[in-house]
């Protein structure tokens, strides 16, 4: 038998962190499969991403190879599909890619039988289909609860509000950024303008959470969040309520 040169692509995501999924127990599967039919891995690429990410460091690498261009490589060998995209889309995307280079993308462990390309692709779809609509409930379910725990005033993701760090799922106050609202709701209090504020803060060297300096703006959107600073919470399109995170503001 001639032995074909392939590539070898393994992917986890971060939430992939089992025996099953996990980068050793594809390669074991993948060295298996090209020892039994002819191919010789002449490198191994890794990604630690999601499926539905259309850009990954080891695939990206792959694609761009001007060596896939001119092979030495004729095939990537994968341990399932879905280890190269859960969406359909995304998937026959990349295999077009690649047979544009003249490579084939060969998945180990999707037991399709020995029967035409044309009833190949379409178990490949259908697998592919159950991938993507796993993708989809997990979402669903993730979403439903964030929901939830927003419903009752917990925090629900996302990036924290200034003054509020995330410790266990839960909103903390920060204690130097809290003394920073203060000061801009006690200034506006006063009459002070928007501009006035921000100059004052920079003065004193109370920069923003990444080191920036303070401008009218983003004095505008600490104060347009005084719920939140009052206890307060809202997720989405959902009503204001009680929040469960401490209150910076009386």
């Amino acid at each position: 038998m001639e032995t074909k040169k392939a590539l070898a692509y393994l992917r986890v995501s971060t939430k992939e962190q089992s025996d099953k999924f996990g980068f050793e127990a594809q390669k074991e599967a993948i060295e298996e499969y090209a020892n039994k039919n002819g191919y010789q891995i002449i490198d191994w690429v890794r990604d630690s991403a999601s499926g539905v990410s259309e850009s990954r460091d080891g695939w990206d690498r792959i694609l761009a190879d001007p060596k896939v261009a001119n092979p030495p490589y004729e095939a990537v060998i994968v341990y399932k599909s879905d280890r190269v995209a859960r969406e359909l889309n995304l998937y026959f995307y990349f295999e077009w890619l690649l047979k544009k280079k003249g490579v084939e993308l060969v998945s180990v462990n999707d037991g399709f039988p020995d029967v035409s390309d044309e009833y190949k692709g379409i178990i490949k779809s259908f697998i592919l289909f159950s991938a993507e609509q796993e993708r989809k409930n997990i979402t669903l379910r993730t979403k439903g609860g964030r929901s939830i725990k927003a419903k009752i005033g917990g925090y629900a993701g996302g990036r924290p509000p200034f003054a509020y760090d995330v410790k266990n799922g839960e909103l903390v106050v920060n204690q130097h950024e809290a003394g920073i609202v203060r000061i801009i709701f006690e200034m506006r209090k006063e009459g002070k303008t928007y501009e006035a504020i921000a100059n004052h803060l920079n003065e004193r060297e109370l920069y923003t959470r990444t080191g920036a300096l303070w401008n009218k703006t983003l004095v505008y959107q600490i104060l347009k969040n005084e719920n939140t600073y009052k206890g307060l919470y809202k997720y989405g399109n959902n009503e204001w309520i009680q929040g469960k995170h401490e209150a910076i503001l009386s």
